[in-house]
């Protein structure tokens, strides 16, 4: 029945009746959503077996329940699947439309209330919509087909991606507001350098989340944004002058070199050294660091020392006695996870980062910034989740009637709205202090905010990937299909949990900060 024109042949109109004449094998047709099918010649090529299409409730009839059982919506769209389709049912429209590209979602919680059509915010003005609109479109068309590539692959970002970010100056606003875009344009003059705030930043950084590929998302410069703000606040106007341009064009890449195998969160215990030459001009720097994000392909690594009179921050160049290897992890190579010896290296001391000996500052202004960016990520990913269980639970059927009409399923589903609507807020409320605060304030006051919130997001993604593997039951651990994504998640939070700061080590730390500031006049 069919013709050679594709275009035609997606255009002609059946009945039902037409339809259920097609029902054996080398005669196949069936229905998805008032779409028709010909899928004789795919059906021994089927995933699934011949058997499942020559099924009786499949074979000629209407499978579009059984079909979204089984597999997402984006099947469909795949050229190979879509050439299949032959035409639509007669007076029927089909209820199920692909999401456009930048569209917001409709799914309940599947956005924060700020984008969500009715309800109000006092943070966002119109330069923070109009960037995520267009931030949004740029995420969908250039980000994620590349991230979903490359998570599978484990191979580094295209390289036409950061361009494209670079173009745009995407790759600055991650730093978020600063002197470092003055003069800028911000994607493509949406937003003006001298507006530019953390709820700017803030839509970057969550936008990126909804890729659903935490290897990747990582693996996209995340070492930049913890990597570079030490030089671009302590380093020397000529290290700045030279080394800033080439990050932000995304000619070069950098990342931070902290961790070691002896120390993680006690910076403090770090071994690597750096000691003076002679005449004073270099540092010789050796030791090791591990798990060291984008350090694979970082060509600039900012590393903590330890030197004769304390911790120093040094910038260190990829050269002769900087070696690095790959670290497998449970999430994508792309991310560039490395194992880096330094041996006898030679640095020039212009590339130290602040005052000789005063590295635990340099570090301590650096991880507010660092775990802020983790707070707003994690929490957006926890959403994406919860939008995923919000769909299956509306279109899976068990017992012949939806999941969602059980009592226990709606019950996670309330848990996991509760944990991502209040960490939202209370993430929305630290930014809007971080708005109004020196960054030596936000350093006073809001340290042991920010490791609050990034220790109740990662536990709650934590808590929230356990009942989404639930929700989807096997096909919550299968790395293909309709629980791809909640099998990711649930692999991969862990990372959320660790990078910048161990849970319970955050937790203390905000203890610590509120020790501090508890009046001594105070009595039950």
């Amino acid at each position: 029945m069919a013709t050679d024109n594709a275009s035609s042949q997606s255009t002609r109109l059946f009945t039902r009746e037409e339809v259920a004449k097609h029902n054996k094998k080398g005669d196949l047709w069936i229905i998805i959503d008032s779409k028709v099918f010909d899928v004789s010649r795919f059906a021994n090529l089927h995933p699934g077996g011949l058997g499942v299409l020559l099924d009786e409730e499949v074979a000629g009839q209407d499978a579009t329940k059984i079909f979204y059982s089984l597999h997402r919506h984006e099947v469909l769209e795949k050229p190979a699947y879509a050439r299949l389709q032959i035409g639509h049912l007669k007076d029927e429209t089909p209820e199920i439309v692909s999401r456009v590209i930048g569209e917001l979602s409709t799914v309940p919680y599947g956005e924060p209330t700020w984008l969500t059509k009715g309800y109000y915010s006092p943070y966002f003005k119109d330069s923070h919509r109009n960037l995520q609109k267009a931030f949004r479109k740029f995420v969908d068309e250039i980000i994620y087909p590349d991230a979903q590539m490359c998570e599978e692959n484990g191979k580094r970002f295209s390289q036409s991606v950061v361009d494209a970010m670079a173009a745009k100056n995407i790759n600055a606003m991650r730093l978020g507001p600063g002197k470092h875009l003055k003069g800028l344009t911000l994607m493509d003059g949406l937003v003006q350098p001298e507006e530019f705030d953390y709820f700017h930043e803030m839509v970057i950084n969550q936008e990126i989340a909804r890729i659903g590929a935490r290897g990747y998302g990582d693996g996209l410069l995340a070492g930049m944004v913890i990597g570079l703000p030490p030089v671009l606040n302590f380093g020397s106007d000529e290290l700045k002058a030279r080394v800033v341009p080439e990050v932000f064009s995304g000619k070069k890449f950098i990342c931070l070199a902290i961790s070691e195998a002896f120390a993680g969160s006690d910076v403090a215990g770090l071994k690597t050294t750096a000691t003076k030459t002679d005449d004073g001009k270099h540092w010789i720097v050796n030791g090791t660091k591990k798990w060291i994000t984008n350090g694979v392909f970082a060509d600039y690594f900012t590393v903590g020392c330890r030197t004769d009179g304390g911790f120093t921050v040094i910038l260190v160049e990829r050269g002769e006695g900087v070696e690095t290897m790959a670290i497998k992890t449970s999430y994508s190579s792309t991310v560039g996870t490395a194992y880096i010896t330094f041996d006898n290296v030679k640095v020039p001391v212009e590339n130290t980062l602040g005052p000789e000996n005063a590295g635990l500052l340099v570090m301590l202004s650096n991880f507010n910034h660092e775990r802020w960016v983790m707070a707003c990520s994690s929490i957006r990913g926890q959403r994406a989740i919860v939008e995923e269980c919000f769909k299956w639970a509306n279109q899976r059927e068990v017992f012949g009637r939806p999941l969602i009409s059980q009592a226990v399923i709606r019950h996670k589903l309330a848990a996991m709205i509760a944990r991502v609507e209040s960490a939202q807020a209370w993430l929305e409320n630290i930014t809007y202090q971080m708005t109004k605060m020196s960054y030596k304030q936000q350093s006073q006051k809001l340290a042991g905010q920010i490791a609050f919130i990034k220790m109740y997001a990662t536990r709650s993604g934590q808590e929230t990937a356990r009942d989404a593997v639930q929700i989807f039951g096997g096909r919550g651990i299968t790395r293909t299909g309709m629980g791809r994504f909640i099998e990711h998640y649930h692999r991969t939070i862990t990372f959320d949990s660790l990078l910048g700061g161990a849970e319970d080590v955050l937790g203390d730390l905000g203890v610590r900060q509120a020790v501090k500031q508890m009046p001594k006049n105070a009595r039950l």
